[in-house]
């Protein structure tokens, strides 16, 4: 089966999961997710990080289009111009509030040591609702999405932990968090009459 056909058979089968009510489909392919939301979207806003650099001991926040985000880990947060991550190993979250509904959460999720430098291991994506992804990750190009086809996605929480036998720290790390916010149907109208 060639590319092509493999393609339109994946994304037939995705646009037939869609209809289903609240449900959370899970992407590892990035172009079969650009493909289902729509590539360039004017609902979609990537938060790269870039202006966040040194330790911070609270909550980090952000704002990505309309998109307010907060970062928080018990240990703190390391942010290095590109990237933010837990000081430690503890869990990285973040919590979401948007003027309509996030529907969709992409991004680089990974693990770095205290260095910084990136290291193979088990990452754990989870939402609110309890949907997750694990993975053994090894690159800091490791991307996933999530879209809700019901529910808002309102958070999301970054584990990693090392390999069995390893004795370096890893710390939960997120770049290019890529949020697909709807605005309120109120919103949309607007948009129409523009």
């Amino acid at each position: 089966m060639s590319l092509r056909a493999t393609t339109f058979v994946a994304c037939s089968v995705l646009c037939a999961i869609r209809g289903a009510d609240g449900a959370i489909i899970v992407f590892t392919d990035q172009f079969l997710y650009d493909d289902f939301t729509g590539p360039g979207s004017a609902f979609r806003h990537v938060e790269d990080f870039a202006g966040y650099s040194g330790t911070y001991a609270g909550p980090v926040t952000g704002q990505a289009g309309p998109v307010s985000w907060l970062a928080n880990s018990a240990s703190g947060i390391d942010g290095t111009g590109d990237r933010l991550a837990s000081l430690s190993a503890s869990a990285l979250r973040f919590d979401f509030s948007a003027p309509g509904s996030i529907l969709g959460i992409a991004g680089n999720f990974f693990a770095t040591d205290t260095a910084g430098a990136v290291v193979p291991s088990l990452v754990q994506v989870s939402l609110a609702d309890g949907t997750s992804y694990l993975n053994l990750i090894d690159s800091s190009t490791a991307w996933v999405a999530f879209y809700s086809t019901g529910a808002q996605i309102t958070s999301i929480e970054i584990t990693a932990q090392s390999l069995p036998g390893g004795s370096v720290v890893s710390r939960p790390t997120v770049d290019n968090l890529d949020i697909l916010a709807v605005p309120a149907p109120g919103a949309i109208a607007l948009l129409g009459l523009a």
